[in-house]
């Protein structure tokens, strides 16, 4: 199956460190963050859980429910937890699910064999209460990601779902957007953007962050 943008996220039901996850009934209404890991017991992946960790009330203000998976057993990760715990000064109170089958990373094409067929890749899929698939990113096993652009992704969908806005190159929280092009009638534009706009161009038009 090939996952694009606007694909329904696969359901499927497997083993995790909160038991058992049925995926889309555990997503409910809730946003998803779910994120793919190479190994337990490995220094980079350590830092990345203990990240979304501490990204927990950040991540619930925005209504979204991280989820971890990598292809180690259920065991491995009730171990590893302890270990991030520790060494990131943080309490991991999201699931891990236990991939070992490979059933989800299958699903979601996170094992690469041209990288190396045993273990997934680093992959994050943004998920809406629709349960659509929104962004996507992928990274290889050797670089951390960075969680605020996961963050700032996270903003953007919400932001643009919600206002008549695009967001530009750089766009974080509380910048300025750029209308889309495809609203043009203006006492539609008025009553939508009260702070105004800069138009620099007829398909370039700047304005404050509508909900700010």
């Amino acid at each position: 199956m090939s996952l694009h943008l606007g694909t329904v996220a696969p359901d499927f039901e497997q083993d995790s460190t909160h038991g058992t996850i049925r995926f889309h009934e555990w997503a409910g209404s809730s946003w998803v963050i779910l994120f793919s890991h190479p190994a337990d017991y490995t220094p980079v992946c350590t830092t990345e859980l203990g990240a979304v960790a501490k990204l927990g009330s950040k991540l619930a203000s925005r209504r979204t429910k991280p989820i971890a998976l990598s292809v180690d057993p259920v065991e491995s990760h009730h171990g590893w937890v302890r270990d991030i715990e520790q060494t990131q000064d943080v309490k991991v109170d999201y699931p891990i699910l236990a991939d070992a089958d490979q059933k989800v990373a299958k699903l979601y094409d996170l094992v690469h064999p041209e990288t190396d067929a045993k273990i997934t890749v680093r992959s994050v899929y943004f998920i809406d209460p629709n349960k659509k698939i929104r962004a996507s990113i992928t990274y290889p096993p050797s670089a951390g990601r960075s969680f605020d652009e996961v963050l700032r992704v996270l903003d953007s969908l919400q932001l643009t779902d919600s206002h008549s806005v695009a967001t530009p190159a750089n766009w974080k929280d509380g910048d300025d957007v750029v209308i889309v092009p495809s609203l043009k009638d203006p006492e539609v534009l008025k009553a939508k953007f009260p702070k105004g706009w800069t138009e620099v161009r007829p398909y370039l038009r700047i304005t404050p962050q509508p909900n700010r």
